[in-house]
């Protein structure tokens, strides 16, 4: 089921579009774009530290980011954010509050994807296991030492622009 320009109507068509693979067209342009969501965590402790993973890009690199992923079916964008901290890094955080959402544009397979990743600004609570598979790494760091480290722009911009509560 392929839907043009303008026919999603809703969210949730959206969502729904984008969990099953359909494409949406661009108006006047042959290529297809494929639009993913993500959530994700921005989490600080107590004293100010940044909580960091070191995963894979798309070429196999090391890079150094925050913890995201994409939704789950039926989960909301703070119920995967939280998953997603916990299965990156071993934590069990609480929401402090949602941040603003940041959308780009990259290429994966020859294809144009348009990605939002819903952030939130998270406080630890637990450590209750160990870091999932796709992270190679898991570290707390200060602030400068993470905006030295964090590979993407959007990372860079998101801590910058976050007061820690």
């Amino acid at each position: 089921m392929a839907l043009g320009a303008g026919q999603m109507g809703s969210r949730s068509e959206w969502y729904h579009a984008v969990r099953h693979g359909y494409d949406q067209g661009v108006p006047g342009d042959t290529s297809r774009v494929r639009f993913e969501f993500s959530a994700g965590g921005l989490v600080l402790d107590d004293e100010g530290r940044v909580l960091l993973i070191r995963a894979r890009d798309l070429r196999g690199q090391p890079v150094w980011t925050l913890p995201k992923g994409a939704l789950a079916p039926g989960e909301t964008n703070a119920d995967a954010a939280l998953r997603e901290v916990r299965e990156e890094t071993g934590y069990r955080c609480e929401v402090v509050r949602e941040l603003v959402p940041v959308t780009y544009w990259f290429r994966r397979d020859g294809r144009q994807i348009k990605k939002t990743v819903h952030w939130y600004l998270m406080r630890p609570l637990e450590k209750v296991g160990e870091h999932d598979h796709e992270v190679d790494e898991v570290m707390w760091t200060d602030r400068s030492d993470a905006l030295a480290r964090l590979r993407y722009d959007s990372d860079r911009r998101l801590l910058t622009e976050t007061q820690s509560r």
